[in-house]
């Protein structure tokens, strides 16, 4: 097959994943099923994509990363920093530390700065996988959002160690006063320009728009080009693309709350970006199944570069890496959760002893995955001097395993740890009250603009003014009953009004797939065009989301 053609089988086993893994009578994680459905690319291509790493990093890591950044709950993210700065920077480093001597120790004809760079490449952690492994276990939503904002920063931490490393094995040394000067440009370079590129591709995008108007497509292409456009100027400046992309994200998820954006641009870009996510994430499983047989071959041929004869030595390194990640990862998580938990002792506020089955749980969530994979591809294929890069297929076998090992674990050992696990946090009480309130006060608001509305109209078309206020009366009614104004009615006929609010629903839902079917009857007679139905079942699919 041509490599084309072996891009769009990838493609397609992407959408296969999708409905196998609901099909399928044994609950299993989508990664594992996109790995399998690779494997089977692979067999029928007859052989394995060349990759070129610096491309692969490229297509694959900014958008992800920009993604991440652009949509992690930024009130759990500061709420929980601590932990998450200890999981995010303080367990990458000692991850790379501790596994990167025992994977030298264990396998000495690896050099020392592959084994950080290995070690480094599998630190960071993937809560897409972690989320697809518990879509049908109660996670609790705070844990959730820990592991999302340790996994947002371990990406960059990681990557950045895997960075140094590699470096070190290209050039054969290693300087930790260079080092230590050479990260602070890099994270404080790379923050600084995802930030500066977000913010001026945001202003420009807005004067043109002020200026020409807004062109839904444009905007959205824009928006798809920012984490590109961030990563390769880092890279151009010798700054971190990984934090540029990462922050061009974050500052991303300001911009997006001044409401500037047309509501049809937004509705668009989100599902643009639900599809890219799908994707992407999608097709670095699936190209790790596909790459799995070339990768085992090319292993078991430099399986002599590690000092053995038989290929098996390379499960057992494997199986001896994911354990020590384990333990690593769970020492880490008790000390962290109970420094924690002492501080807040010390300071006074209330608070219990972290649960034993919350510590395994979070250890367990260290789930390795995409991010693993496109680090750890994106080795370089020859050291400066032209000789080939040091146990390369070695290492890239290790992550891959490991991907493999931390996904087939967790599956099978998560759900069970979260069956019959409280999950009701604070935090999630809380935020229910939150919702509440903005629910309140936008209503407010909505009561206020509607009576100045229909005053204004009334004053401009005396002789309808009946008619704008009766209209008034019964839009603002939704709203009142929101405000809670009439308080008696609530108590006493509250089931009364939610089986009338079901039936009006339902009735509403009758009447839009009757409009709905009517467009297509009359664009399948050619009596208004394809176009014009597009647009009015558009109309009409929006308001059915609204209902759902």
């Amino acid at each position: 097959m041509h490599s084309i053609e072996v891009v769009l089988a990838m493609l397609l086993a992407v959408v296969v994943s999708g409905y196998l893994v609901r099909a399928l009578p044994v609950s299993l994680p989508i990664p594992l099923v996109q790995i399998a459905l690779g494997a089977l690319v692979a067999k029928f291509s007859g052989s394995a994509v060349r990759l070129e790493p610096e491309i692969f990093f490229l297509l694959f890591l900014p958008p992800l990363l920009f993604l991440d950044g652009w949509r992690i709950p930024k009130a759990g993210l500061f709420r929980d920093k601590l932990v998450i700065v200890e999981l995010a920077l303080g367990l990458v480093l000692f991850t790379v530390v501790g596994a990167g001597y025992l994977i030298h120790w264990m396998i000495p004809s690896m050099p020392l700065a592959v084994a950080f760079a290995l070690a480094a490449v599998v630190s960071p952690t993937d809560p897409v996988a972690v989320s697809s492994i518990v879509s049908r276990g109660p996670m609790p939503k705070r844990l959730m959002h820990i592991l999302e904002g340790e996994s947002l920063l371990n990406d960059a931490s990681g990557l950045v160690c895997f960075r140094f490393a590699v470096l070190a094995a290209m050039t054969g040394s290693f300087s930790l006063q260079e080092a230590s000067l050479t990260f602070l440009w890099l994270a404080l370079g790379g923050l600084a320009i995802g930030i500066a590129a977000t913010l001026a591709i945001s202003h420009a995008q807005r004067w043109l728009s002020r200026h020409w108007g807004e062109e839904s497509g444009s905007a959205i292409l824009v928006n798809l080009l920012i984490p590109f456009g961030a990563y390769l100027l880092a890279e151009r400046l010798h700054a971190s693309g990984i934090l540029a992309a990462v922050a061009a994200g974050v500052t991303m998820s300001y911009v997006e709350l001044s409401g500037r954006a047309l509501a049809t641009t937004r509705v668009q870009r989100a599902a643009v970006w639900d599809m890219a996510r799908f994707a992407l994430n999608g097709l670095m499983f699936v190209l790790l199944g596909e790459q799995l047989p070339a990768i085992f071959s090319r292993a078991a041929i430099s399986v002599q570069e590690v000092g053995q004869q038989s290929s098996l030595w390379l499960v057992v390194y494997a199986l001896a890496i994911a354990v020590i990640l384990a333990a690593l990862r769970y020492a880490w998580v008790w000390v962290s959760l109970h420094l924690v938990f002492f501080n807040a002792r010390r300071n006074g506020r209330e608070m219990s002893a972290p649960d034993s089955r919350i510590v395994r749980v979070m250890s367990l969530s260290g789930v390795r995955g995409a991010i693993t994979l496109a680090g750890v591809l994106s080795l370089p294929l020859l050291l400066p001097d032209g000789q080939p890069f040091p146990a390369r297929d070695v290492a890239i076998f290790l992550a891959a395993m490991v991907i493999l090992i931390s996904l087939i674990a967790s599956s099978a050992l998560l759900p069970r740890l979260l069956r019959g696990l409280d999950v009701t946090m604070p935090a999630e009480s809380a935020e229910e009250h939150e919702e509440k309130e903005a629910l309140r006060a936008a209503a407010a608001e909505a009561i206020k603009a509607i009576e100045e509305a229909s005053h204004a109209l009334a004053a401009d078309n005396a002789a309808e003014a009946d008619l704008y206020t009766q209209a008034a009366v019964r839009v603002m009614a939704d709203y009142k009953y929101r405000l809670g104004a009439d308080e008696e009615r609530a108590e006493t006929g509250g089931a009364y009004l939610r089986a009338a609010d079901r039936a009006e629903i339902a009735l509403r839902l009758a009447a839009l797939r009757a409009e709905r079917e009517s467009i297509f009857r009359l664009a399948r007679g050619k009596r208004i065009s394809d176009e014009m139905s597009r647009r009015l079942v558009r109309q009409i699919d929006l308001i059915e989301a609204r209902y759902h």
